[in-house]
């Protein structure tokens, strides 16, 4: 299989850029993080690096101020951690073929880091109040 060929344009999209400044541009609260830890059902199942809900929240009563520092320095930066985008696949069965071994009778679960979906949160929070 020949791979496509790399144009100047295709290197250009994908050169990272600085984050965009703008003047209603503000960090996010100890409040807004809270709120966003605390909405998780602690009954989920954890992502590949094992931290629950009920472990994030503990760590956030404890060092409430750093974990909302990390948070507004990947809005600063406009990244998100590589680790927080690493997915645990678990395969269930569809309904009625539990007993299929056959894999495309699966359909996959994507279990996220908890830190991840704290940022995700956030920003989504952020785009539907600007809207």
């Amino acid at each position: 299989m020949t791979m496509p060929k790399t144009t100047h344009r295709h290197k250009n999209v994908r050169r990272p850029t600085e984050p965009i400044e703008t003047t209603d541009d503000r960090g996010f609260t100890q409040d807004e993080v809270r709120q966003i830890v605390e909405g998780f059902n602690p009954r989920k199942a954890p992502g590949p690096d094992g931290i629950t809900s009920e472990i994030l929240i503990l760590v956030f009563k404890s060092i409430s101020k750093t974990v909302t520092s990390i948070y507004n320095e990947c809005l600063k930066r406009g990244c998100i951690a590589k680790n927080w985008k690493i997915a645990k696949i678990i395969p269930i069965a569809n309904p009625g073929k539990e007993d299929s071994l056959d894999p495309s009778k699966c359909g996959p679960i994507s279990l996220l880091n908890i830190g991840g979906k704290v940022l995700e949160k956030l920003l989504i929070n952020r785009i539907m109040h600007n809207v």
